[in-house]
Formats: C-alpha cells, sequence, structure tokens
C-alpha cells in the first residue's frame, strides 16, 4: 500500500472512530432515559400499590408503558453500544497497525529517540 494510501486509509479510520463515539454517546444518553423512565413508571406502580396515589387507570397503563419502553429502549441502546464499542475499538487498532507502517521522520530531522 502507497504512503498517500495509507494516510488516506488513517484518516478514514480517524473518521470513523469519530463517527462511533458519537453513536456511543448517543446510545448512553437514550439509556440514561431508558433507566429514568423505567424508574419513574416502576415508582409510580408501587405508589398506586401501597395506596398513596390513587388508581387511574391512564397513569397506571403510563407507567406500564413507561416501564416496558424503558427495557427495549435500553436493551436496544446496550447492544448497539456493545456493537460501536467493538467496531470502534477493531478501527483503532487498524488504525495503530497502519501507523507503525508510516516511516516516520523526526521534524527536527535528527534521527533516532531522544
Amino acid at each position: 500500500m502507497a504512503e498517500v494510501e495509507v494516510h488516506r486509509e488513517i484518516a478514514r479510520l480517524e473518521a470513523e472512530i469519530e463517527a462511533l463515539a458519537a453513536v456511543l454517546a448517543s446510545c448512553r444518553k437514550f439509556m440514561l432515559f431508558a433507566r429514568l423512565a423505567m424508574a419513574a413508571g416502576a415508582l409510580w406502580m408501587i405508589l398506586v400499590a401501597l395506596g398513596i396515589v390513587a388508581i387511574q387507570p391512564l397513569g397506571l397503563i403510563a407507567a406500564v408503558c413507561a416501564v416496558i419502553g424503558g427495557i427495549v429502549a435500553f436493551g436496544s441502546n446496550a447492544s448497539t453500544a456493545r456493537q460501536s464499542q467493538a467496531h470502534m475499538q477493531a478501527a483503532e487498532v487498524l488504525r495503530a497497525e497502519l501507523i507503525d507502517r508510516i516511516d516516520l521522520v523526526p521534524v527536527d530531522g535528527r534521527s533516532g529517540l531522544h
């Protein structure tokens, strides 16, 4: 692989890593909201069960939907986060391998490490 192609591939991998990091951040936000929805729905059902809040069909349905929806959203985003993390790690390994292939020259022109 020519050195110009290596530089292009490294740039492409860096862009891919940044995109995957954004996906990962988004998944974490959705997972947090899913946890909040599950907690809110569960809390509402507990309050109804203890008699602190009057039984209202719409409130109870909303609480059940929040718990179920939170579970689904959390699971989906957790799976996507795991996949994104795995792809990001693979891209970072490949980028490191490509960087190792490049014949790097020190900026000051001296050879060797000091």
